[in-house]
């Protein structure tokens, strides 16, 4: 796959715009799951909101790596609210994953490429690496972001600790439930999103190829990652369209 002639063959610049309702899709994915999983653990049925608290977590997921690259569809200003209210929820600054995502866009797994030596690594490692790496890219955006995004990150993480520090100060036991989930789900969030799309990767090959449409629809299109890596302005709703050109696109020039 020559990724040079992919960029500048393929037609991708119709798909950045949203209908009223992609934006609609796009901006309230998560809230259902949402919903549903804390009122299921309200009601302590705690196994049946596991499912929809995974969701939750793939669909706000979704949506903020929509955020970070401003493909929501929404101004900024509302955009950077979506990103404080998953920020609680997902317990992590979604600014500072932002600021080592764009980073990670800007080195495309060359040596200067955090996430490279995550890729590296045996699967067992990629999985118990999980909260040094929450904790790396917390770190890392303190450290080299600007002085507003530095805002931005200490506030979210600000509005992490009050939700942690309210849900048991006051034993709220279907917050403390979600909060233990999104802990699992974030230590885990490394090996999904980084090793499994970019195991044997490097600067020459980004990503892996996904094309099981099942896999793809389960996992929101998330999996579709060497298309993001070529095209990032392309909203999560549109990499199923932009794969089917990538593919006719590959025919079409073999041939």
């Amino acid at each position: 796959m020559n990724l040079e002639k992919i960029k500048t063959g393929v037609k991708w610049k119709d798909l950045v715009e949203l209908t009223p309702r992609e934006k609609l899709i796009e901006n309230t994915l998560c809230f259902p799951w949402l919903i549903a999983s804390l009122l299921l653990a309200y009601n302590e049925y705690y196994l049946l909101a596991l499912p929809f608290s995974g969701m939750y977590f793939l669909t706000s997921l979704r949506q903020s790596h929509n955020g970070y690259h401003n493909a929501l569809g929404i101004s900024k200003f509302w955009t950077r609210c979506t990103l404080y209210f998953n920020s609680t929820f997902m317990l992590a600054s979604l600014h500072a994953i932002k600021h080592n995502h764009m980073k990670h866009h800007k080195e495309a797994l060359s040596h200067e490429d955090y996430e490279r030596s995550v890729a590296d690594m045996k699967w067992w490692r990629a999985l118990i690496h999980g909260p040094f790496h929450w904790m790396y890219m917390h770190g890392v955006a303190l450290k080299e972001a600007g002085r507003k995004e530095v805002i931005h990150v200490l506030f979210e993480l600000l509005l992490v600790i009050s939700l942690v520090t309210l849900s048991f100060s006051v034993a709220i036991h279907f917050l403390i439930y979600h909060i233990l989930f999104m802990v699992l789900a974030e230590s885990l969030l490394p090996f999904f999103t980084v090793w499994m799309v970019h195991r044997g990767c490097d600067e020459h090959k980004l990503a892996h190829v996904q094309r099981n449409k099942i896999v793809n629809f389960l996992t929101m299109n998330m999996m579709l990652h060497l298309e993001h890596h070529l095209f990032p302005a392309v909203p999560a709703i549109k990499l199923g369209i932009l794969a089917d050109r990538i593919d006719d696109f590959e025919v079409n020039h073999d041939s």
